[in-house]
């Protein structure tokens, strides 16, 4: 195997091909678990032996002949917050320290249906509620590209993995950043879904109530194509999630994507901007705009009250399910977690979970209304429709 770091879809292409094997794949993420894992602290739980049997049982279907999966012999690895049976799934929290899952979630049952190795879990940090990861189980989960800075939370774990080719790709969830956060700071590629599309079953905590509304479960690796031969490979309905859907699977073909128009803003009018990440937003524009894409500045209106409606469904109804969960073990949480349930919440009803949820729905229209003007406009080739901050007048 190459010395860089190949994609999962070349690792399975080579497997099929038999350049490679599923055992050499194995031996080589395995050598550097060994070698970089004590820096990055990336990985919580991972068996050689299991990864080896695995391997080995790919590599006979390889010289058997057998219908090979689009993922098979490829090392993977799961977020420690999601059942990978016969690994620890802690969350992060010594709550649950030494809890061991049963069975699969039906996400990875779906990932070994596909042929994929899976390697072992990754750190988190406690009961995932921060964009850092560290607890007190662990520690802290480091930054490949340098090992002082933090790899993002809360997939961080994964997003370290991927990015340091400790891993081949993986699954992390997210409810407000904890795949896109990880993988922008790790230079890696995550997609957050749409809730119920990838089932959640088997993640702790459970994605219910309000939380059914956002946080979900999703892919992370290091190309685009590889997150969809991931997001292809767990999706699906199951009756576990109540987000899921009988819904089958679009694909869009390049005609009708270069119909699509794609609006981008460099920054959201709140936070302050880096130069580098400005670039980087501009540069990408231009690379679509060049490659035929219909791209305009827009930034939508009401960015502020979004962020506002989020907490709301996020950091309120979070706490309304976390606080009876860590009442009187208060001494037992990492600072980050401690710090986040002092934070000072008012009392909700059980309909203000709602409330915001039908504001955040009007919120979507609204955007949604704002993004089909800029398709009209660009469709009739018109210009001057815009200000000079961008957007639609």
């Amino acid at each position: 195997m190459s010395l860089t770091l190949p994609s999962a879809s070349r690792i399975a292409s080579e497997i099929r091909s038999k350049s490679i094997s599923p055992v050499e794949a194995a031996r080589v993420h395995l050598e550097r678990i060994e070698r970089l894992n004590p820096k990055l602290n990336a990985l919580v739980d991972w068996q050689p032996d299991r990864v080896l049997q695995q391997a080995r049982d790919a590599e006979r279907a390889v010289m058997r002949g057998d219908v090979l999966g689009p993922l098979h012999g490829v090392p993977l690895s799961v977020k420690a917050s999601i059942d990978v049976a016969g690994h620890r799934c802690e969350a992060g929290t010594r709550l649950r320290a030494g809890y061991v899952a049963v069975q699969d979630a039906p996400l990875v049952a779906r990932l070994r249906t596909a042929g994929a190795v899976i390697l072992g879990v990754t750190n988190t940090p406690e009961l995932l509620m921060a964009w850092e990861t560290d607890n007190l189980l662990y520690g802290r989960t480091n930054n490949p590209w340098d090992v002082t800075r933090t790899a993002g939370g809360s997939s961080g774990g994964e997003s370290a993995a991927i990015a340091a080719g400790l891993s081949a790709g993986g699954v992390g969830s997210d409810g407000g950043g904890s795949i896109r956060e990880p993988a922008h700071f790790t230079g890696i590629c995550g997609l957050k879904p749409t809730p119920g599309r990838i089932p959640s079953t088997g993640h702790f905590p459970k994605s219910g109530g309000p939380f059914a509304l956002l946080g979900v479960v999703g892919p992370m690796a290091r190309t685009v194509a590889d997150l969809k031969i991931l997001f292809e490979a767990m999706a699906g309905p199951d009756d576990g999630d109540p987000s899921s859907a009988p819904v089958s699977l679009r694909h869009i073909g390049e005609k009708e994507l270069r119909g699509v128009g794609i609006g981008f803003f460099e920054d959201d009018g709140r936070t302050p901007v880096t130069a580098e990440t400005r670039l980087a937003v501009t540069q990408a524009a231009n690379l679509l705009s060049q490659r035929g894409l219909r791209v305009e500045q827009f930034r939508p209106d009401g960015l502020e009250e979004a962020r506002q409606l989020w907490w709301k469904l996020f950091g309120t109804a979070g706490g309304m399910i976390l606080r009876p969960m860590l009442r009187g073990y208060e001494s037992e949480l990492s600072p980050i977690l401690r710090e986040f349930s002092a934070v000072p919440h008012r009392r909700h009803s059980s309909l203000s979970p709602r409330r915001a949820r039908v504001a955040s729905r009007r919120k979507d229209r609204e955007i949604s209304r704002r993004m089909e003007l800029l398709r009209v406009v660009q469709s009739a080739g018109l210009s001057g429709g815009r200000g000079s901050d961008g957007k639609i007048t």
